[in-house]
């Protein structure tokens, strides 16, 4: 198993480009489902969730052919609408081949997903849009099971209302409503960017939907997709990432092949801790500049969904506020158990207090490095960034967590002059 060893200190600076959205480019894989005709993608990232996907498409008779950050799928040869545990236990997203395979194939078997422990993520929504939809469900030895009724033959359009607002729960259904037929309005739809870039996918696909981006999505089912060509989404958590990390070191650094689009409550909080960021309102630029200044000021953020502070920027903000001046509070609307790294930024020598879903947070005048352990992504990344400007040495096992959702971000951050390596543990 691997680990990062980070000697802190250096301050970031220079250019490195941002990969393809991993958000965006798992539903987006499980849309080839839906089609007989090849869908060929450009920037997919090269992650392991991705690589974790290309498995699970490939053992149910997808064609999958990569070069480099280009992916063509086809799926004209489908034979298993089946996700085993073994492939989608560590994938949380595995849920996103539900709807597809039973919009296509009329049933579907999949695992119960796993991923990172950061609370309870049901998929009851998604089984209830489902239902409405006129198919059959039961959850039998962990496994989903759903088929359409023999009298039936195809899902058909409904109006669905999610309890909650649920960001896979909306890609699921969108998917398999553009096979369905008639008119399906999803209500309380998740809003963020990468349901528009599913949507976008679709429709290039010959889907017809309006209102991506909005909290009702309207879409009527057509008879067949077709081929495509879409390019994903720039990662805006990983653009958050690589600017709150220099931001921490009081670096200057220049993010190529993304934008402030999506970005926005992310850039204003990074403005009001007393960061430069050149063109910051502007959406049309492919390049971010930032220029932090020798100290950041404390900033207290909210999360909560879309276009609201994102939860998966939380643990960066910690990182950052754990030597920023003064004190911020920062609340956890979104998971239940997303604090995790809090214990192991204390050993850090960061000052933390935790109440509840409220961590309240006092700057200190430097870290210190030790060893730490990373209990879920977006974690992982705080540690990242508070390796960067801790003194000494800091060690950061686990971080199978980091090749889930971050490319290469050792090498990235060595271009900008970070020491960080690689080891075995």
């Amino acid at each position: 198993m691997d680990k990062l060893v980070i000697t802190g200190g250096p301050r970031l600076c220079g250019e490195v480009a941002i990969s393809g959205a991993k958000n965006a480019a798992l539903p987006i894989l499980c849309a080839s489902l839906l089609s007989a005709e090849p869908l060929i993608l450009s920037n997919v990232p090269d992650l392991n969730d991705i690589g974790t996907m290309l498995k699970l498409l490939a053992q149910m008779g997808v064609k999958v052919e990569r070069e480099g950050n280009q992916v063509t799928l086809d799926a004209s040869g489908l034979h298993s609408p089946l996700a085993p545990y073994e492939l989608v236990k560590t994938m949380r997203a595995s849920i996103l081949v539900l709807g597809p395979l039973l919009a296509r194939c009329g049933e579907a078997h999949v695992s119960l997903p796993g991923g990172c422990a950061i609370g309870a993520r049901p998929v009851d929504q998604h089984i209830k849009g489902l239902l409405a939809m006129g198919s059959e469900i039961a959850v039998e030895h962990g496994y989903v099971v759903a088929k359409i009724g023999a009298r039936t033959g195809k899902l058909k359009g409904a109006r669905l209302f999610t309890d909650m607002v649920t960001v896979t729960g909306t890609e699921n259904l969108m998917m398999a409503a553009c096979l369905a037929e008639g008119d399906t309005v999803i209500e309380n739809a998740a809003r963020e960017p990468e349901v528009v870039d599913l949507a976008q996918c679709l429709v290039s696909m010959g889907a017809q939907i309006s209102g991506a981006g909005t909290d009702v999505i309207r879409i009527r089912g057509v008879e067949r997709l077709h081929a495509a060509c879409h390019r994903i989404m720039p990662d805006r958590i990983e653009t958050g990432t690589f600017l709150c990390a220099a931001a921490a070191t009081g670096g200057d650094v220049r993010l190529t092949g993304t934008s402030t689009a999506y970005l926005d409550v992310v850039i204003d909080k990074l403005m009001d801790a007393g960061c430069e960021i050149v063109g910051a309102r502007s959406r049309s630029l492919e390049s971010i500049h930032l220029i932090a200044p020798p100290r950041l000021k404390a900033v207290s953020i909210r999360t909560s969904p879309y276009p609201a502070f994102p939860t998966d920027m939380q643990a960066q903000f910690m990182a950052i506020n754990a030597v920023a001046e003064g004190t911020a509070i920062i609340r956890e609307t979104i998971f239940e158990n997303r604090f995790m790294h809090a214990v192991e930024l204390q050993r850090l020598g960061a000052d933390i207090k935790i109440d509840g879903n409220t961590a309240v947070m006092k700057g200190v005048d430097r870290l210190q490095g030790a060893t730490v352990m990373a209990t879920d992504l977006r974690a992982s990344a705080s540690l990242v960034i508070a390796g960067l400007v801790a003194e000494g040495e800091t060690h950061i096992e686990r971080i199978y967590h980091l090749d889930r959702g971050y490319d290469h971000i050792e090498a990235k951050l060595t271009t900008l002059g970070a020491a960080i390596r690689r080891e075995r543990a």
